[in-house]
């Protein structure tokens, strides 16, 4: 029986490694979008605690006004690193998307290939049967005319 070779092999594994290429990609986009998410939220639990620290000072007594001035603009330049850490996952999502959509399109070439070779193998398992049965029965044949010439 010959052995089954697929012409569109090269083009197939070079497919694969398109598609694990971008699975990679997509999962370096995963990570960073993880990483802001952890940067926002220390953000926001150190928004917390400057509030609570806040709401200390302001206690009836003496008041400390620059020690609330600083405070103020402590919370004014961590909402803004907020909003920029908000911009930057806006945009990494934006970026996840285009990357899934990216393996999405790879996936779908390697499936095209794979289905073809499955195709591919199927019908030349189907005619090597064929072949080895034409064989069977010209070998059944051969016996059965020298059987009667005897």
């Amino acid at each position: 029986m010959a052995k089954f070779r697929f012409r569109l092999a090269t083009l197939l594994r070079l497919g694969e490694s398109v598609r694990d290429e971008r699975r990679a990609r997509l999962a370096e986009a995963y990570r960073a979008d993880e990483l802001l998410e952890q940067h926002e939220a220390a953000l926001a639990e150190e928004l917390a605690s400057l509030r609570t620290a806040c709401r200390s000072t302001v206690m009836p007594g003496s008041v400390n006004l620059d020690r609330m001035v600083e405070t103020q603009r402590y919370e004014l330049v961590l909402r803004a690193q907020q909003k920029h850490f908000a911009q930057q996952r806006e945009a990494v999502a934006g970026e996840i998307e285009r990357r899934r959509e990216a393996l999405m399109a790879a996936n779908r070439e390697v499936r095209v290939l794979e289905k073809l070779r499955e195709r591919q193998e199927q019908r030349h398992r189907h005619e090597e049967a064929r072949r080895d049965l034409r064989q069977l029965d010209e070998a059944t044949a051969a016996r059965a005319g020298r059987g009667e010439e005897q």
